[in-house]
């Protein structure tokens, strides 16, 4: 698995966003997944979405997406987590989801933090599962919605 120091979240700006348009998915994931570049023009349109590129090693390996308002079920939503195909099923995926949480948690009124996903997208289901994410039977479209409760500590 991923060592946690090894990977890191910088913000998108102009010297990373090209190379994130470039990473790749396994084929039989793409379905389940907008590409980077939709992702990236969507935030510019969505100014409370906060996109990340994925260091590893220095190494851009991967984009993050979320958004820093709330939104449907009253929660901060989780828009995207893509690993590029030459480090996915090492452990990178959960790294950096973690740090896209602690990133979500510095917001002021943060207390669900939900990600969607195609209910055959089992690495997804397997990568929620692992960090208290729960299906309450939330449903939009084709999506499933899990959530996890935060409980701050004032």
């Amino acid at each position: 698995m991923m060592d946690r120091q090894i990977v890191q979240l910088t913000e998108l700006n102009e010297d990373n966003w090209y190379e994130c348009c470039q990473l790749n998915i396994h084929e039989d994931r793409e379905a389940f997944i907008e590409s980077n570049a939709i992702s990236i023009a969507q935030s510019k349109f969505q100014p409370s979405l906060k996109t990340y590129a994925i260091l590893i090693e220095d190494e851009i390996a991967g984009f993050v997406m979320f958004n820093s308002e709330k939104e449907k079920l009253d929660g901060h939503w989780i828009y995207r987590i893509m690993i590029d195909k030459k480090y996915q099923a090492r452990g990178a995926g959960k790294a950096a989801t973690e740090l896209m949480i602690d990133e979500m948690l510095k917001l002021p009124d943060v207390t669900k933090i939900i990600a969607g996903y195609h209910p055959e997208n089992k690495g997804a289901h397997h990568l929620y599962a692992s960090l208290g994410f729960i299906d309450h039977g939330d449903r939009f479209g084709r999506e499933m919605a899990v959530i996890k409760d935060i409980n701050k500590h004032v």
